[in-house]
């Protein structure tokens, strides 16, 4: 039996009518979900990985501006959304995407695409849209220019909530 496809019910099955594929390990009726669930982005994730799942996938939103780079000497310090800042990882800041977001910049200046994954906040300097990690920004070729035009492309939203951080009451 392939999957997806209709299933006969055995004989012992007690005349069961759906499938054995919708049914739960308990023999309980499954919920079907209207739209099979992605896992998530691993935070690793090359970029091969990340093209091959989202080269084909049409832009949710675009927007354009100067792109930069985080300095190496920030590696290992936590970034807003907790985790540590890896040189070497396809991540990316911005200043309200939801953390998790997937998004695909493409480099105006040679056409050269990396997708990467937001874990962070920033950059703060205006007309800037993103802060790419260091292996983000040799994939597009910013690593002499420190900065470039970028055309950034939201091909998976996240769904992570921005960390909030409890503030303390002051007392007097």
């Amino acid at each position: 039996m392939g999957c997806g496809g209709s299933a006969t019910p055995p004989a012992h099955s007690g005349g069961r009518t759906e499938p054995l594929a919708q049914r739960d390990d308990a023999g309980a009726p499954a919920v079907a979900d209207s739209a099979p669930a992605r896992p998530a982005v691993a935070p690793d994730s090359t970029q091969r990985d990340l093209a091959e799942r989202y080269g084909a996938v049409a832009p949710l939103s675009r927007f354009r501006g100067d792109g930069s780079y985080y300095s190496d000497a920030l590696a290992g310090r936590s970034t807003a959304s907790g985790e540590p800042y890896q040189p070497r990882h396809f991540t990316a800041a911005h200043r309200s995407l939801p953390f998790g977001t997937v998004v695909r910049v493409v480099s105006e200046h040679d056409g050269k695409t990396a997708y990467v994954r937001i874990n962070d906040r920033g950059p703060f300097v205006r007309g800037r849209v993103l802060d790419l990690s260091r292996a983000a920004a040799e994939e597009l070729g910013f690593i002499k220019r420190g900065v470039g035009k970028v055309r950034v492309e939201v091909v998976e939203y996240g769904n992570r909530r921005k960390v909030s951080r409890k503030r303390r009451a002051r007392h007097r």
